[in-house]
C-alpha cells in the first residue's frame, strides 16, 4: 500500500530528530519542523484511504480533524486528543518562522509525536493491511 510506505519512510526519517539538541541553527530548526511535518502529512493521509479502503465514507472523504476523529472512532488511533494537539502543531507549522513557535513544534515531536506515529505504524501494520499489501 503505497501510502503506508510514503508514511513508514517519512516516520524512519523523522526518528533523526533525536541526532540533533538545542540550540538549533536556523537551517537545523527547520529541517527537524519538516520532518514532523511530513511525518504528520503522509500519517492523515495513510488513514484516509484505510478508513475508505474499510468502509468509512465519512472519514475518507473529510479534513484531517475529521479524519482522525473517524480514525479513533474506528480504534486506529487510541489518544484522540493527543492526535488533534498534533493537528494543532502541523497547522503552526505556517508558522515556524517564528523561533518559539518552531522550538514548541520539535520539543513536542520528540516529547510525544515520534512515538504517536510509532504506535500508528504498529497497529496498521499488525490490524488494518495485508501482509500482501506491505
Amino acid at each position: 500500500m503505497r501510502k503506508y510506505e510514503n508514511f513508514h519512510a517519512a516516520l524512519t526519517n523523522m526518528k533523526d530528530i533525536y541526532n540533533y539538541e538545542e540550540p538549533y541553527d536556523n537551517v537545523v530548526l527547520t529541517g527537524l519542523v519538516g520532518l514532523y511535518e511530513i511525518c504528520f502529512e503522509q500519517a492523515w493521509k495513510m488513514l484516509k484511504e484505510i478508513l475508505a479502503n474499510h468502509g468509512y465514507a465519512e472519514g475518507a472523504t473529510g479534513s484531517p480533524k475529521l479524519v482522525l476523529k473517524t480514525s479513533y472512532q474506528a480504534g486506529i488511533i487510541k489518544d484522540e486528543e493527543l492526535w488533534l494537539k498534533a493537528l494543532q502543531e502541523r497547522n503552526n507549522v505556517v508558522h515556524s518562522y517564528n523561533r518559539n513557535i518552531a522550538l514548541e513544534i520539535v520539543s513536542m515531536a520528540k516529547e510525544k509525536f515520534y512515538d504517536m506515529f510509532c504506535e500508528l505504524d504498529k497497529e496498521i501494520k499488525n490490524n488494518w493491511i495485508e501482509e500482501e499489501e506491505l
